[in-house]
């Protein structure tokens, strides 16, 4: 293969006995047993065991090496003793005549051959360290075939690979921009882009038809688990004269093609997927990322209080709180406390505590007592609930109730076992609201993505409740995880400036702000749509990994910082004045 091997560590086999070889790697692990030392022989592609003989010179060489350093050994493939199954290379062994040392390591800071406890920051420090571990190695290469295969797909479906700017101009969209300065432009700055949104509906103006990117974006956000900080890659597409169907065609042949082909033999949901409504999802699942593999589903029960006789949700119902319940199959016999547990959850989360009536051999309990046989009843029959089961209620209104529905949706799921592990379980979320209200200054803001065409056109937003309008807007959500965002694009100029005049912002903001997109839109643009998906996410949630860090190369730790590289670091007072920069001093430091 080279001057340094013959073969990869992960490549001989049986039929290979009585070669001569050459092998080159990391030291893996060793076990000196006296007369023999075994050495397991590492690279990118498996793990060979080599063997040293104590009556060799190389013998003593070996013993004084530390793991991690990178060796090639020469000698004959022989069959081993002992076969190891749980390796392709588990049937040989080579013993070992020949020995050249190529780099010696130190001390290491933490174990490569098995997966220890050491911290997060060690980890990310000796980032070079961890990606030698095998799960993060398979990960980067999981990613990579990932990558890959998205890229095949949509060439199959006649798209075609551009790559657009990464220097470009601050916009007013959802997240923080982060700013580049400019040395030969004075107080001006660049931006990184947040998402490639402008340049891909130019593109479309530019009749390029079909466009797809594996696209780097920028975004100056907190971090989160399934979040990273800084930057991220999502598999970027748009499309002309195509509508919101045509994108979903589009994308339940991509994702489904690798979620089939990458599940590791968990059940995937088979195209086409469900559609939900935005306002059905927040009632029905507390979330517009609901995870349908947990059965249990909310509904509002508002209209059976009122004169229920149980006065709390009486008072409530009647000042317009809406109730809610959720059907708990075979809960009927849990004990008191599992309910006070999920009352006092509520509690915490500031929402007033929750009710319930549970149907047990022993007779019903929870509020029953406070309520007549017909209305329990008409309870019945209204959540299809029987004998066994059980009904958990609680009140509320508004966002932010919805969403505390869907973190006890969530809680008792997890607590009674009730999601399946070994299931992918998709869906679109569509019909956003295209605008809405801001909670501390009642301002009217765009919900979503401003570039989308409001449903209903320039008629809607002359005549409708802003509140009220939906957009051509849509998510894709697998497991509780979206994956995906993406618009029928608004692409007549009128319809953009009076959308954005509702958000409040007048025709000088659009003009200067997307001042390319809105010009080459009075030259004629065709109607088109797209969309983009995270491929962080999407490789996260096929590894099962619950830390989006562990699928990218060289990520950033949670205060967004590049522990290895030292960055961000300080610059010379040089490189500020070249750039027109003065730094101010924090005060509260």
């Amino acid at each position: 293969m080279s001057s340094y091997r013959t073969h990869t560590c992960g490549e001989l086999r049986s039929s290979d006995v009585d070669k001569e070889v050459k092998l080159a790697g990391w030291i893996h692990r060793k076990r000196n047993l006296g007369n023999l030392c075994f050495v397991d022989l590492r690279d990118h592609y498996g793990i060979t065991q080599c063997v040293f003989d104590s009556s060799s010179d190389l013998f003593e060489k070996i013993e004084a090496i530390r793991p991690e350093s990178v060796i090639g050994i020469s000698g004959k493939v022989m069959m081993r003793e002992s076969i190891n199954k749980n390796i392709p290379t588990g049937d040989i062994e080579i013993k070992v005549s020949g020995l050249e040392v190529y780099s010696e390591a130190e001390v290491l800071p933490f174990q490569v051959a098995i997966e220890d406890d050491a911290p997060e920051e060690m980890r990310l420090k000796y980032r070079f360290l961890d990606l030698r571990k095998d799960r993060i190695h398979k990960n980067i290469l999981l990613r990579s075939a990932v990558i890959q295969r998205s890229r095949e797909l949509m060439r199959e479906q006649g798209f075609t690979e551009y790559q657009t700017p990464i220097l470009t101009a601050s916009s007013p969209e959802g997240a923080r921009d982060f700013l580049v300065p400019s040395r030969i432009n004075p107080g001006k700055f660049y931006a990184l882009p947040q998402a490639p949104q402008q340049f891909k509906q130019l593109l479309m103006v530019s009749g390029f038809d079909k466009y797809f990117q594996i696209a780097p974006c920028f975004r100056d956000e907190d971090p989160r688990a399934d979040r990273s900080p800084g930057e991220f890659y999502q598999m970027d597409m748009e499309m002309s004269f195509a509508t919101q169907d045509d994108v979903f065609k589009v994308i339940e042949h991509t994702l489904g093609t690798i979620f089939n082909e990458f599940a590791n033999g968990k059940k995937v949901d088979p195209a086409p997927f469900v559609h939900i409504p935005f306002r059905e999802a927040m009632m029905n699942y507390g979330s517009d990322k609901p995870d349908l593999r947990n059965p249990l589903i909310l509904k509002n029960v508002s209209a059976l209080f009122g004169e229920s006789g149980f006065s709390v949700y009486d008072n409530l119902a009647n000042e317009g709180k809406v109730i809610k319940a959720m059907l708990i199959s075979g809960a009927g016999e849990k004990p008191r406390s599992f309910f006070d547990k999920l009352d006092a959850y509520a509690k915490e989360e500031g929402m007033g505590g929750i009710a319930y009536l549970a149907f047990a051999s022993a007779g019903a309990k929870g509020i029953a007592k406070l309520l007549n046989a017909e209305k329990i009843e008409e309870i019945k029959a209204a959540t299809g609930a029987k004998e066994g089961d059980a009904i958990i209620f609680m009140a509320g209104k508004g966002m932010k109730f919805d969403k505390f529905s869907g973190r006890l949706r969530n809680k008792v799921g997890e607590e009674l076992g009730l999601i399946d592990e070994n299931s992918f379980k998709m869906c679109w979320i569509v019909d956003f609201p295209f605008y809405e209200e801001n909670e501390e200054t009642g301002a009217v803001e765009f919900s979503h993505n401003p570039f989308s065409m409001p449903q209903g056109g320039m008629e809607a937003l002359n005549n409708k409740n802003p509140l009220e309008i939906y957009a051509y807007q849509y998510d894709f959500v697998c497991n509780g995880v979206e994956l995906l965002s993406g618009a029928v694009r608004n692409h007549k100029p009128e319809i953009m400036y009076k959308a954005f005049e509702i958000a409040g912002y007048d025709h000088s903001v659009v003009d200067n702000k997307f001042g390319g997109m809105i010009s080459a839109f009075k030259f004629g643009a065709p109607p088109h749509a797209g969309s983009a998906y995270g491929v962080d996410r999407l490789v996260m949630l096929l590894l099962d990994e619950p830390i989006i860090r562990d699928v990218i190369l060289f990520p950033l730790n949670g205060k967004a910082q590049d522990l290895m590289m030292q960055a961000p670091n300080y610059v010379t007072q040089q490189q500020l004045d070249e750039l027109h920069i003065k730094v101010v001093e924090d005060e509260k430091k």
